[in-house]
């Protein structure tokens, strides 16, 4: 039996893909492209924004063209959310949402000895545990993620997750350890911490945080380094920083999504900070550990974001700086309260809007790159560089641990290796280098 996977959306995502392919791997079935020929397709969903459903539903039609005799499960956060408009796409077999993902073969199984559809979404909001699958592999790729973390409580103006995903779940320690040395087994050297909302790790939970996670991953024995994915700027305390400057394993990297850089957009937002907080935490991160890259999300063209309101929030940009900057169209999102709020921002506007910050963004990550020229970076080589001018070279690309990208020269067989690299050209997208022997 052949199975193919496509997943929309976030880390946390690709970790459940990761995860359900290995169920399917123990029980013999073989996976192949999702382009090709399947007994089976799993559709792992997105539902942040409308576009990220339309994109779902896109992909959900494909699979049936592929193979119209196949069967087809849906799994994620729009399988959550709508589990009904699901079912009613002509073809889907299994609808199983967000949880539960442990019985996704029971279901095949019953799919396989009669097919009658199957509508598997339990409700969301009475689930107490975090549901523990494993994902030991992820395919090629040289950095693995290890979710922990489940849930969100927050309730952003824009946001649907909370409703897709529940209420906070902590993964068990001894379990992401567990996990940690499986992964590391399998040959990774680099883990990323991932969660819907990573920081609140422990919450549900008593005498354990996110700190004590981080303290027990230092020792795991052969994982040379710990990335944390995403997590809000005031969940950054000082025992954090004193965990993270205290060995070499922890990247030199935080993403800290600020989503709106004036506080009367982020109150608008239901963001439970202010710009000047947010800044006085970065300053203080820097200040603990010095050249560290602060990435970060800015949603543009929010309900009542002012053309004077933007260019007040760049200049709260410029002042803080980033080495690099995720920046998004405000999109409406169905049943959240910002979809329905006055003054929405026309799409012309947001567009200009968006040039503009992106513009600002390539400029303060080349004065961020510029920092590091001539001095040496560790580098975790990933692949071939995509974008190799001389075919007599053999150029590959990896992350330094401040999430800079770095071309060198290389070979096939150092793939997946950390290497010691001196940073002697510098670029917005990429920088060079060569290898340190």
């Amino acid at each position: 039996m052949k199975v193919a996977f496509h997943t929309l959306g976030c880390k946390v995502n690709q970790y459940e893909t990761a995860a359900i392919e290995q169920i399917f791997t123990d029980a013999s079935y073989e996976i192949i492209d999702f382009k090709e020929t399947a007994d089976v397709y799993v559709i792992n969903t997105c539902t942040v924004t409308n576009l990220g459903q339309r994109k779902s539903r896109q992909m959900i039609r494909r699979a049936i063209q592929n193979n119209p005799n196949a069967i087809i499960v849906v799994t994620g956060c729009y399988a959550q959310t709508a589990p009904g408009e699901v079912l009613e796409i002509f073809g889907v077999d299994l609808v199983i949402g967000t949880q539960d993902r442990q019985n996704i073969l029971q279901y095949v199984n019953q799919l396989l000895e009669e097919r009658k559809p199957i509508n598997a979404v339990s409700d969301i909001m009475q689930q107490k545990d975090f549901e523990d699958i494993s994902a030991p592999f992820f395919g090629e790729r040289t950095r693995a993620t290890l979710k922990i973390q489940e849930g969100c409580t927050e309730f952003c103006s824009y946001c649907i997750i909370p409703y897709a995903r529940g209420s906070i779940r902590s993964r068990k320690l001894s379990s992401i350890i567990e996990q940690a040395e499986l992964i590391v087994r399998q040959g990774y050297k680099e883990i990323v911490l991932a969660g819907i909302h990573l920081g609140a790790y422990g919450k549900d939970q008593e005498d354990i945080q996110l700190t004590d996670v981080l303290q027990a991953l230092k020792d795991v024995q052969g994982l040379e380094r710990i990335r944390i994915s995403s997590i809000e700027a005031t969940e950054v305390d000082d025992r954090l920083l004193e965990i993270m400057s205290s060995s070499d394993k922890f990247c030199r990297h935080l993403h800290l999504p600020l989503q709106a850089a004036t506080n009367e957009i982020l109150g608008k937002m239901n963001r439970k900070y202010s710009v000047e907080q947010y800044a006085n935490i970065v300053a203080n991160i820097r200040k603990r550990i010095p050249e560290i890259a602060i990435t970060t999300d800015i949603i543009v063209g929010f309900p009542g974001e002012t053309e004077e309101l933007f260019d007040e929030g760049i200049q709260w940009v410029e002042k803080i700086s980033f080495s690099d900057m995720h920046i998004f169209k405000y999109s409406k999102r169905t049943g959240t309260p910002a979809a329905e709020m006055e003054n929405q921002v026309l799409n012309t506007d947001k567009e200009k809007r968006s040039q503009r910050l992106n513009q600002l963004a390539k400029q303060m990550k080349h004065e961020y790159n510029q920092k590091f020229l001539g001095k040496s970076l560790p580098v975790i080589i990933e692949q071939p560089w995509g974008q190799r001018q001389n075919e007599a070279l053999q150029l590959f690309e990896g992350y330094s641990d401040n999430y800079i990208k770095i071309v060198v020269e290389a070979t096939p067989q150092e793939i997946g290796t950390m290497v010691s690299v001196k940073v002697d050209d510098i670029g917005t997208e990429y920088c060079f280098g060569k290898i340190e022997k």
